[in-house]
């Protein structure tokens, strides 16, 4: 496959609808929000954990397609496959608890099995350095956490379970359903957050020069922008509401060291409120006076083709 020799540039834009698109553990499963100004919050982590499982879904048994980092995995078995593939006929690397690499030359050729076996490990990087050591790996693909444009306001609601767990639960029920008439007595009761609704900007930079270093391909580039513009599609739930990817617009460079500097490009793309059929600015302060957004069609997305860097493309994939 042919390395990526071209540096991009990226914009994912995606919307929330009566949803909690990354909850907060510490926080009750809050929404994430900026604690300054209540716009929202999603990790980067959680959007590499969506392309990670896009992925898998569509490549899955795929050679050089096998995803590292997996709920439940043993990441150390996962070095143990590099070790017994270059020490084929040696009994420690099947058994021992920690391995090194001999020299510089094995840790370079471990590094390389990681990352042409494991698509997420040549995409993102990885440290590969806990007790059966492969050493680290500096990824190509680095995204931004994704904000709102715009504060977000979540809802808590109330949920009620009722089913029992098991026959002391439905016994005591029962008796407590004798005692009274009412029929809020011995349910279970929880909360869900919600986002109404938002809409979230992240961006992500791909770097053609550390490609060269993991093998990163014009193949895995077209696989990426495949996995962010359905990764919502195969990640539904009840919790997550309705998430969509509502545009991805790629700069692409003629060189690897790229031909301007990301900020510049990422200005290009301007979000603002549809107000008649208007694009008015967010910061602009009659939108005051508007409903708050429920629906993607309450925006306005422009891009400024106009001047240019020369040697830069702009790639409207979604």
């Amino acid at each position: 496959m042919t390395t990526l020799s071209r540096r991009h540039d990226f914009v994912l834009i995606f919307d929330v609808t009566n949803g909690n698109p990354n909850g907060d553990p510490d926080a009750g499963n809050l929404p994430r929000l900026d604690p300054e100004t209540n716009h929202g919050l999603v990790t980067d982590v959680s959007l590499k954990r969506k392309i990670r499982n896009y992925v898998d879904l569509a490549r899955t048994g795929e050679a050089g397609h096998h995803i590292y980092v997996q709920e439940g995995s043993i990441l150390n078995e996962k070095h143990r496959q590099a070790y017994i593939a270059l020490r084929p006929d040696d009994a420690k690397a099947k058994k021992d608890a920690k391995l090194n690499p001999k020299d510089d030359a094995e840790a370079t050729a471990l590094r390389d099995f990681m990352c042409q076996n494991f698509f997420d490990v040549r995409t993102f990087g990885a440290v590969m350095s806990t007790g059966i050591n492969c050493g680290q790996v500096k990824g190509p693909v680095q995204m931004t956490f994704a904000n709102s444009v715009e504060p977000v306001l979540p809802v808590e609601i109330s949920i009620t379970r009722m089913a029992a767990t098991n026959e002391a639960e439905q016994k005591k029920r029962a008796e407590g359903a004798e005692e009274s008439d009412t029929r809020t007595d011995n349910r279970t009761m929880g909360r869900k957050h919600i986002v109404p609704y938002g809409l979230y900007v992240a961006h992500g930079f791909i770097s053609a020069k550390f490609a060269e270093r993991t093998g990163f391909s014009e193949a895995d580039l077209d696989l990426l922008f495949e996995a962010l513009t359905n990764m919502f599609e195969h990640d539904r739930s009840a919790a997550r509401g309705e998430m969509t990817t509502r545009k991805l617009i790629a700069f692409r460079h003629a060189n690897a060291l790229g031909n301007a500097p990301a900020h510049t490009l990422f200005d290009r793309v301007k979000i603002g409120r549809n107000v008649d059929g208007e694009f008015r600015a967010l910061d602009d302060r009659g939108l005051g006076n508007l409903a708050p957004t429920r629906r993607f069609s309450d925006y306005t997305i422009t891009i400024d083709h106009e001047g240019l860097p020369e040697g830069i493309d702009i790639l409207e994939l979604v």
